[in-house]
């Protein structure tokens, strides 16, 4: 399957886990100002628990209701005894997108996109980032959204703690590399990057630095594990109002009559650059999307 990469100008500031085994949270997911929801039927769902959470999740699926956000289901991994029927759930649902979990290489996309082939075309994959492995075919990985539904990178911190023995410290410095790594395959490839989840529910001070780091690094948005983490992601990932300012100011700058066709010009005293319009357009569509 040859396709190209959606847009990435659609908001994924926040982009909850929800576990699929549980009707209430499904429920309440359809209300919460999160710009995605992924129903989990990985880590959040006990093995004795995994079909019928399978079930209800193409049930949720079908039935729809949760509005603008998009919907993601996050399957077990195809060395597991549920990957294979949770697949052929996902691509019978088709659900927004597929997050498939521990890839190692671009082989793993290949695979899995290979099993979705009898989903809908909207329905794209994302991918975790979580193996010490991923960190040196994180190219490939990025390159394969040219040849498959891929369109998301998603950090897994947890699982490449466990196989690494990095530190979560609370500064997380042992992951940079990762973080800027994957989000470079995924920019380079035109796809989107995700931030991995913070365990310190109760801790808004700690969450609010993780997701300004997140931001600072490049990514897209942050994964999250409680409702009550949405507004610090969604405040974090949204463009300030000065910089919407400014590239508003720069784009109808560009767009005067004596500028037309001009390299570089001056806007409210800095210089603007042809590469700076593009970074303003997009800027604007962001702002646009997320109400500003």
């Amino acid at each position: 399957m040859t396709t190209t990469a959606p847009p990435t100008s659609r908001p994924r500031r926040s982009v909850l886990y929800m576990p699929a085994s549980n009707p209430r949270a499904i429920e309440k997911a359809r209300t919460l100002p999160c710009d995605v929801v992924i129903l989990d039927l990985e880590d959040a769902v006990a093995p004795d628990a995994k079909d019928a959470a399978r079930a209800a999740a193409v049930e949720a699926i079908k039935a729809g209701g949760f509005g603008r956000r998009e919907l993601v289901l996050r399957v077990n991994g195809l060395d597991t005894p549920w990957g294979e029927e949770d697949l052929k759930a996902a691509a019978h649902a088709g659900p927004d997108a597929v997050l498939v979990p521990k890839i190692g290489d671009a082989g793993d996309i290949a695979r899995y996109d290979g099993r979705l082939s009898h989903a809908p075309a909207s329905t794209r994959l994302w991918a975790m980032i979580e193996t010490a492995r991923s960190m040196f075919h994180l190219e490939g990985i990025g390159a394969a959204a040219r040849t498959s539904r891929l369109s998301a990178l998603a950090l897994g911190p947890n699982d490449l703690a466990r196989e690494t023995g990095w530190r979560m410290t609370p500064g997380r410095e042992p992951f940079f590399a990762a973080f800027s790594l994957t989000v470079a395959a995924a920019k380079a490839h035109g796809i989107l990057a995700l931030d991995g989840p913070f365990g310190g529910i109760e801790d808004a001070a700690g969450l609010a630095r993780e997701c300004r780091q997140g931001r600072d690094f490049g990514f897209d948005g942050k994964t999250l594990i409680h409702p009550s983490q949405i507004d610090a992601a969604n405040t974090a990932y949204a463009p300030d109002p000065e910089e919407v300012a400014h590239a508003r100011a720069v784009i109808a700058a560009f767009a005067e009559l004596e500028n037309v066709g001009r390299g570089a010009i001056r806007v409210n005293g800095k210089m603007a650059e042809r590469l700076h319009l593009g970074m303003a357009e997009k800027v604007v569509a962001m702002a646009e999307a997320v109400g500003f």
